[in-house]
């Protein structure tokens, strides 16, 4: 093997992608679209509300439909950030269907992060909804790197993060 490996995009895999974001307050839909773009950059542009001013926020929700997981798994991978992606992403699975949601601030600087269940980060977040067969499996795929040949992972196993984003220490 030459080092390279299959890069998953949930492209033509068989995968339904939905992305949903609420627009409230004082949200700037330019700087929403913008970190929306930075990790999928195949969303098309919506018609954008007028920036808030004093007296008028902004009231909107966008839904994207069968984007690109391409540059978003791409950089789960350069942060190198996949246990973490993998347990996110898989805390609300059920069946084959399964819903995360990723920072919108953290998007903006061109990075992943996924917010504490429960927890409202600043500058709102992005819900992702991946449904297909074989999620798990794909998941599971699309976060592989070279330590789990080591210390393999499966979603639930007895390594994964708890309820509270606190990490699970093992020797």
């Amino acid at each position: 093997m030459d080092g390279s490996r299959l890069r998953l995009t949930g492209t033509g895999e068989g995968f339904a992608t939905r992305l949903t974001t609420e627009l409230a307050g004082a949200d700037s839909p330019v700087k929403v679209l913008e970190a929306l773009q930075t990790l999928f950059p195949d969303a098309n542009k919506p018609e954008l509300d007028a920036e808030p001013k004093l007296g008028s926020p902004v009231s909107a929700t966008w839904t994207f439909d069968d984007l690109s997981l391409g540059v978003f798994l791409n950089q789960l991978h350069e942060q190198r950030i996949l246990d973490t992606a993998l347990d996110a992403m898989s805390a609300r699975m059920e069946k084959n269907t399964t819903t995360f949601r990723v920072s919108r601030q953290a998007a903006m600087g061109g990075k992943v992060a996924f917010p504490i269940p429960g927890d409202e980060p600043l500058g709102g977040v992005f819900a992702i909804t991946v449904t297909g067969p074989g999620l798990g499996d794909w998941l599971q795929a699309a976060t592989w790197h070279s330590g789990r040949a080591q210390v393999p992972r499966n979603i639930d196993d007895e390594h994964a993060m708890g309820q509270d984003g606190d990490a699970t220490t093992w020797v």
